[in-house]
């Protein structure tokens, strides 16, 4: 597979009718409606104050992926599957050495981010899973529409439930994944990644 299939996998889909509207300024959106106290309100938890000033870090991107886990009821006590991006060794290691996902279980993937500074719009998480090169699913997530907390205090977002394949084919071999977050604007927050196998046991 060629590395525009790559990108062509790793492009959001987009929603017929839907087009995001161009990027505001936080003094834009402070402006915005300034007479609704509802809509202030809102405007305040996403961190912009009435003379359009935000909180922030405008040093760093507008995101900070932090950690990507997987969760399930069956996992065992005290065992947790987590990718910490600041690690960027044991992102490394995740791709040439597959986790183990025990095979027709209900798991949940869970995404810690932080917004730095600005409103971000539309982020969402594609991942793209292959075996032996020919993809398999792609699957994708909508995150929203955020702004920074005034405490610097990251979001953290759980998908819904999915169950693992299970069956002695789709415990051959190994899983290739592509993961990424990225927002209505193309701005890409994060893009790695990591392998995984089916077992009988996590």
């Amino acid at each position: 597979m060629s590395a525009n299939d790559d990108q062509e996998d790793l492009k959001p889909s987009e929603t017929p009718g839907y087009k995001p509207t161009a990027a505001k300024t936080t003094e834009e959106y402070a402006k915005l409606d300034a007479e609704d106290d509802s809509l202030n309100r809102w405007k305040a938890s996403l961190g912009i104050h009435p003379g359009g000033q935000v909180v922030g870090d405008t040093s760093r991107p507008k995101v900070t992926v932090l950690a990507l886990e997987l969760d399930s009821p069956t996992l065992p006590p005290g065992k947790k599957l987590v990718f910490d991006l600041a690690d960027t060794e044991k992102i490394a290691d995740a791709k040439k050495n597959p986790i183990v996902i025990k095979e027709g279980v209900e798991y949940n993937a869970r995404i810690t981010f932080k917004v730095n500074h600005s409103i971000v719009s539309g982020i969402r998480y594609l991942q793209v899973v292959k075996k032996a090169g020919i993809r398999v699913v792609k699957m994708e997530q909508m995150i929203g529409s955020y702004g920074p907390h005034s405490n610097g205090e990251p979001y953290v977002k759980d998908f819904p439930p999915e169950e693992s394949p299970s069956g002695t084919v789709a415990r051959m071999g190994s899983y290739s994944v592509r993961s990424r977050v990225i927002d209505d604007d193309g701005g890409v927050y994060a893009d790695w990644e990591w392998s995984f196998k089916l077992g009988k046991e996590w």
